[in-house]
This record gives C-alpha cells, structure tokens and sequence, in this order.
C-alpha cells in the first residue's frame, strides 16, 4: 500500500530520545507496515503523523495509546486489538454466548481468538452474512452510531414480481411505526419465477428494519444475507468462517467513521 524508497541520511533530522515507549519505527513494523527502514523511510519523508503532528526520527511512542497516521490512514499498533469479519450462518444467534443453548457467535470462534470480542451491531437469528467483531469499543461505537452513516448491503430473495417504481418510493421514505425510514440506494438482482434477488443499502440500524421495511411495501424477506458494512465486503468468506481485517481494511473503517 506505501511504497519505499531510498531514504538519504540526515542526522540533523534526528530527535532527542524521550524517555519511556518505543520507537516508532519499531512500533510501525510490528504492525506489519514494513521492515524497520521501511517504517524509516516513512517517517523521514513526513509521510507519518503521531497524535496529529508529523512525526520525526527519533520519536518514541506508547502502542497502547498514540494514534498514528500514514498518508492519512489509520495504522493500529495497539496488538492488542483484535478486528474480525465473520459470516454467520442462518440459525446462529448475535450473541457471544446464549442462555438458552442456541449457538452463538462464540460457538463459531472456539479458541482460535484469545482476546475478547464483541459483535458489533446485530443480524436476528434468521439472517445470514458478514458481521464485524472487535475489542475497539471506540471504533465499535462510531460503527454503529447512525451518526456517522456507515452503510451497510444487504441481499435479500423476496416476493415478486417487483415494480418499477419500488426503489424510487424506498429511496423517498417509508412509514413504519417507530418512524420513517429510507434507502440509499436500491435495485434488483434477479427474478427467480414468484421470487426475486433485491440488493439494498442503508445507514439505518434500527432492529429488523430491511425485513420491516420490504414487507411493509408487500415484498416481504424469505433470506436476507449482508453483504457489506461499509468497505468491507463479505467477498467468499464461507459461512461459519471468520477472518482477520488486514491493515488497509482496519484503516478504511477508521476512515468511514471520520478518523
């Protein structure tokens, strides 16, 4: 994602050491930004912010607490944070563990992650498709928040046959009774006889809201797969399955939520 180049020697660039942390070079490629010349190379150039000033040679850090930028991006150092996409299969609960036996988001994790995650936000039971976890509760936060606008995709096969007219009236608004709600962005994927394919996006996070919505305006859901939450896509992740984000996936939701 960055590319290296030569680096010239410049002593004169060179800051005092301060005491306590780690340097910042080492920090950058622990988080699997490169060798540590790489990560020289980087800050040598002013490619590389640390709590919004820009960055020296020489800087120490604390990976728990600095908030570092390249090229504007978000680099995570913190290892202790955890980012996960998982794609939950139907029957699955949105809960990491489950009173009643239903198996749960944990169920599908095992021992594979040693930290403790938390779903954010939600699919019910029936749904199927990509869910994000992590042990950011900032970053959860803001990804939930209807404030920050994050969107999400949805494919879901309902009734047909579907009017032409039916995305404009989504994308205008709908009534429903805890208030209106509307689309950012609606189409049809295919017609399956009686049933079709329907992909909609939206920022809303109101709980069963696109079965809510498609079945007040008489198509309702017989499967509903989330596709995406903001950059990150389900791509052919298996169902059961969970993956780690990379760092370029990491910084674009940092970047979807305006950080």
């Amino acid at each position: 994602m960055w590319k290296t180049l030569p680096m010239p020697r410049d002593d004169s660039t060179v800051r005092s050491e301060t005491p306590g942390g780690e340097r910042l070079q080492k920090v950058m490629a622990a988080a699997g930004l490169g060798s540590r010349r790489a990560c020289e190379d980087l800050i040598f150039r002013r490619r590389v912010t640390v709590n919004g000033r820009v960055a020296q040679l020489g800087d120490r850090v604390d990976p728990a607490t600095a908030v570092i930028h390249v090229d504007g991006e978000r680099l995570v150092v913190d290892t202790r944070l955890v980012y996960l996409a998982m794609n939950k299969p139907r029957g699955v609960v949105s809960t990491m563990a489950d009173e009643k036996g239903r198996t749960a988001l944990a169920d599908l994790l095992g021992s594979r992650v040693e930290q403790r995650v938390y779903h954010v936000g939600r699919l019910d039971a029936d749904s199927e498709g990509l869910l994000l976890l992590t042990n950011d509760g900032n970053l959860a936060h803001r990804l939930m928040h209807p404030s920050y606008g994050v969107l999400k995709t949805y494919l879901c096969e309902v009734a047909g046959p579907i009017p032409r007219n039916l995305g404009k009236r989504l994308m205008a608004g709908v009534e429903l009774e805890d208030g209106p709600v509307k689309v950012d962005s609606f189409k049809v994927v295919d017609t399956l006889g009686k049933t079709a394919q329907v992909e909609v996006t939206l920022h809303e996070g109101r709980k069963h809201i696109v079965r809510r919505l498609l079945a007040e305006v008489g198509h309702p859901v017989s499967r509903l797969v989330r596709t995406s939450i903001g950059p990150i896509r389900l791509g052919d992740l298996r169902s059961g399955r969970t993956r780690r984000l990379t760092n370029a996936e990491v910084a674009a939701l940092f970047k979807a939520v305006g950080d």
